[in-house]
């Protein structure tokens, strides 16, 4: 039934940001061979989910699911923000990082990211040792 509810104001949605070119507002048939993958990449196990953002790292939308309240949403949230594609958004250290990673050869870019990955698992494994000796010493 919430379904059935949310279609109208969902394609009103649509509609209104079809030519877009900052916000996207799409559906992905999690059924669907091509909606799949997709959905089990972001953890969708109930039908609607609504999820915005940077599409690496999808957040759940908890809102009112009338179209105004979308709507008001769309237009407070997602606005463009600082990325390769939108450089005028950015602060000039941020200008500076994309310009120098921007000369980098596809392997050199690689590399780095798999170097802070490393540094991201370290941090990671760190707070988890942390968290587990305080429990530890106040349980």
């Amino acid at each position: 039934m919430a379904c059935q509810k949310l279609k109208p104001a969902w394609d009103k949605l649509r509609e209104e940001y079809k030519d877009s070119k900052t916000q996207l507002v799409a559906a992905v048939d999690c059924a669907s061979p091509g909606g799949k993958p997709l959905c089990e990449a972001n953890k969708i196990r109930g039908y609607p989910t609504l999820k915005w953002g940077d599409p690496d790292n999808l957040e759940d939308y908890s809102g009112l699911r009338d179209f105004e309240s979308l709507k008001a949403f769309v237009d407070e949230k997602l606005k463009p923000i600082c990325s390769p594609t939108h450089m005028d958004l950015c602060d000039k250290a941020t200008t500076k990082e994309i310009k120098k990673l921007h000369k980098l050869k596809m392997d050199a870019l690689q590399e780095k990211i798999k170097n802070e990955e490393g540094k991201i698992e370290k941090l990671e494994a760190d707070h988890k040792k942390y968290a587990e000796d305080m429990k530890a010493k106040y349980h």
